[in-house]
């Protein structure tokens, strides 16, 4: 029998002695033979008692007993809860972090083929481009000698260019008349340096008449011999016809 049956039972004793001495205490004239009765009695019934008690104390123990049990086993079902939605929410965010990587290195292939496409395009063009570049011929400049003679034929050329008439002996002979091949040559004589425009140059032209008739692609400095020399022949043209035309002073 467990301990704390042994401690219900003499509890129970304890209650039936106290009630079978209550029972005891009776006049004087009274019988003794209910004394006995009752003692015999309450020995039966105190056992009984016992036994009663006992039962009812095994029966709360081991309700208590499932309880308990229900209780760890409530417990153990939420803890076993918990981590399976802890397992869940891992494999879930392993899941996505794996799907965003692999998305990363689908996106980065991706981007790598599209400058490879590129680059390749890129070549390509400029493999196009030179195959279709032309060939740029060298234009030859021609260089005149700097005295008279190279002066007349690159006037010449200019003039040809421009739809300027003139021929190399009608610019040779009136240079000669007018400054004898001196392209610094300066009137300070006649009426138009009296009005202070005084001609200039190797074809002795005014300022005003060169700013006029100035080609286009010749230096602005009436000293220069070829800017004189196509500007006067210029003015010529628009004058006489012809440079070839002009015999005397223009």
């Amino acid at each position: 029998m467990p301990k704390n049956t042994h401690k219900i039972a003499i509890a129970g004793v304890a209650t039936l002695g106290a009630a079978a001495i209550a029972f005891t205490v009776v006049p004087a004239d009274g019988q003794t033979t209910t004394t006995d009765s009752l003692s015999s009695s309450r020995v039966a019934y105190s056992s009984e008692q016992v036994r009663d008690v006992k039962a009812s104390v095994t029966d709360q123990l081991a309700g208590t007993s499932l309880k308990v049990e229900a209780i760890e086993a409530k417990k153990k079902a939420a803890a076993d809860a918990v981590a399976a939605k802890k397992k869940a929410a891992a494999t879930a965010a392993a899941k996505k972090k794996a799907a965003a990587t692999a998305a990363a290195k689908k996106k980065a292939a991706a981007a790598a083929k599209k400058a490879a496409a590129a680059r390749k395009a890129k070549i390509k063009a400029a493999a196009s481009r030179a195959a279709k570049r032309p060939v740029v011929k060298q234009v030859v400049v021609k260089s005149y000698p700097n005295n008279l003679d190279g002066w007349i034929r690159e006037s010449l050329a200019i003039m040809k260019k421009k739809g300027i008439p003139g021929s190399y002996h009608g610019l040779h002979k009136n240079i000669i008349r007018e400054s004898s091949g001196n392209p610094m040559a300066i009137n300070d004589w006649d009426i138009n340096a009296i009005n202070g425009i005084p001609s200039k140059g190797l074809l002795q032209v005014i300022p005003p008449t060169f700013k006029a008739y100035h080609v286009p692609g010749t230096s602005w400095n009436i000293y220069d011999p070829v800017a004189n020399i196509t500007a006067a022949a210029n003015y010529a043209a628009d004058r006489y016809g012809t440079i070839d035309n002009v015999n005397s002073a223009y």
